[in-house]
């Protein structure tokens, strides 16, 4: 555990060093969850959105977009269960003075017998090689039903708290963390305060002067503002169920307990679809989307074993199915993405409160009803971080010197070909610009003339570009140059003329996009 955190310590280092994410006002030290995406973050963040946008939008004739503002009617928020229901439970160590999520202090703690059990499967996976049974071995061992148990009455005994009537039972989660001896990670001590709900939402004032202002919120989520945009995307597209609705935004939460870098933020980019469809349709929808959110994941190719769906014990009152997503961080499996069939809650609930009727009619059933909906919903954040943690590699080469490398999927790379001038004489700039002026207009192209070709092709190995084209003596002869792989450090030479044939396809999202079909 503690090499995956110095892991961890190295990639957040590697991000503020190399251009892809520093802390935000970093000048006056800072502000807490809070971080701004550099030069080649931004590359590698609005390809991530692409490849989202496009596998939704580009490849589902029945899947359009909109973009709706971040401040919405306050009235949205109470339709939305927002203003009396979108709470934390939190708790103070009196000691450390510090404040934590009563529930991820509980769910760490499951995490740590999970953790456990893992290490006594590896342990006798070494010891039994082939010959090893863990199935056997989980229903035999001892320290392994030891902390099964632990694990199976703790999770037992959360989801009633979690589940109460009423609520979340505040006093039940103070009970466990107290039974179960959690101490705060600063202090050391169980010295805790009680439970309380704490709302997430960003309140403001629009209006100019205080006795004329209303209280507005900066929105917690974007899909309200899909719902609230329903009867005007299906009348003026005159889109007929089953159709999606996608959209690319900023939401913004008061999280108390921001942590893990870029994964718990204050401000937080989504990217969310809805999909409208005819009740009871909704389980076999709900599976159809599963499998494509996970195809889409694992088209970057990282690996099935880095993926996991996670459904949830405890749904929500208005779902009747919900999974995550989860990738393997260097912190354990986290959601990236959720999955929920959220009935016609939404819609109803809109309906209710705005009072007008939010209905489809059926021309096939000749009925009118409220659409049921199935969301997906994918943090960017989130994504470009288990994006970076899976790429980054130190490299142990041949000669004993150690290269830092992003293994970027070519696609979603910030930089897709960096080229180079062997010297910056005898015309060799002039052709290294040559070519640059030439493919700029299909790919990311970069210009480096400083310092040896060596420590160039570090630097382009450190923001992942996948591919680096010297320009040599012989180029001025011949018109070949050198093209050098990323991942297996192999150089061969090519043509100019056919540089953006061999390239372009490998770095382009439609490559991608392809494998989706």
């Amino acid at each position: 555990m503690a090499q995956q955190e110095d892991v961890f310590k190295k990639i957040v280092s590697h991000c503020k060093e190399y251009g892809f994410v520093f802390p935000s006002s970093d000048i006056y030290d800072g502000l807490g969850a809070v971080y701004d995406y550099g030069q080649n973050g931004v590359e590698l963040k609005n390809n991530i959105k692409q490849y989202w946008w496009q596998s939704m939008v580009l490849l589902h004739e029945n899947i359009v977009g909109i973009d709706a503002a971040i401040f919405m009617h306050p009235t949205t928020w109470k339709a939305s269960g927002h203003v009396d229901a979108f709470n934390d439970p939190l708790i103070d160590n009196r000691d450390s003075k510090k404040r934590y999520r009563a529930d991820v202090l509980i769910e760490d703690q499951m995490a740590k017998y999970e953790d456990k059990i893992q290490k006594e499967i590896e342990k006798a996976q070494k010891r039994f090689g082939d010959n090893f049974d863990e199935a056997k071995f989980r229903a035999t061992n001892e320290r392994v039903l030891e902390n099964q148990k632990k694990y199976d009455d703790l999770h037992h005994r959360y989801q009633e708290v979690m589940n109460a009537e009423g609520g979340i039972d505040l006093e039940g989660l103070k009970q466990i963390i107290l039974d179960e001896g959690i101490v705060c990670p600063i202090s050391g001590t169980r010295n805790w305060t009680d439970v309380r709900q704490f709302n997430l939402m960003f309140k403001t004032e629009m209006g100019s002067t205080a006795d004329g202002a209303s209280t507005i919120y900066l929105r917690p989520e974007t899909a309200q503002g899909i719902f609230v945009n329903y009867l005007n995307v299906q009348k003026t597209g005159r889109m007929k169920l089953p159709f999606g609705i996608a959209q690319i935004g900023k939401a913004f939460r008061n999280e108390i307990v921001a942590r893990q870098f870029i994964f718990r933020m204050r401000e937080f980019e989504q990217m969310e679809m809805q999909f409208f469809i005819q009740p009871g349709t909704e389980l076999d929808w709900f599976q159809k989307w599963k499998e494509y959110r996970m195809k889409w994941h694992q088209n970057l190719g990282f690996g099935a074993e880095n993926y996991r769906f996670h459904d949830h014990d405890k749904l929500a009152h208005y779902a009747n199915a919900a999974t995550d997503i989860e990738f393997h961080m260097p912190f354990g499996f986290k959601e990236v993405e959720g999955i929920h069939s959220r009935t016609n809650f939404d819609l109803s609930q809109h309906a209710k409160y705005s009072g007008k009727k939010i209905e489809y009619f059926d021309p096939e059933t000749n009925e009118s009803y409220t659409p049921y909906v199935i969301e997906t919903s994918i943090g960017v954040d989130r994504m470009f971080l288990s994006i970076m943690c899976h790429s980054y590699e130190e490299q142990q080469l041949p000669d004993g010197q150690v290269r830092t490398v992003l293994h970027l999927p070519a696609a979603l790379a910030p930089v897709k070909l960096a080229v180079f001038p062997l010297t910056k004489k005898d015309g060799m700039p002039e052709k290294a610009q040559e070519i640059i002026n030439d493919l700029r207009f299909h790919f990311n192209c970069k210009y480096e003339e400083k310092d040896q070709i060596g420590k160039r092709y570090r630097r382009m190995d450190a923001i992942g570009c996948p591919y680096c084209v010297t320009v040599d003596q012989q180029t001025l002869e011949d018109n070949t140059v050198t093209l050098r792989d990323r991942d297996t450090m192999e150089q061969k030479r090519v043509p100019i003329s056919e540089l953006r044939s061999i390239i372009e396809d490998k770095v382009s999202i439609t490559s991608l996009l392809k494998k989706l079909l």
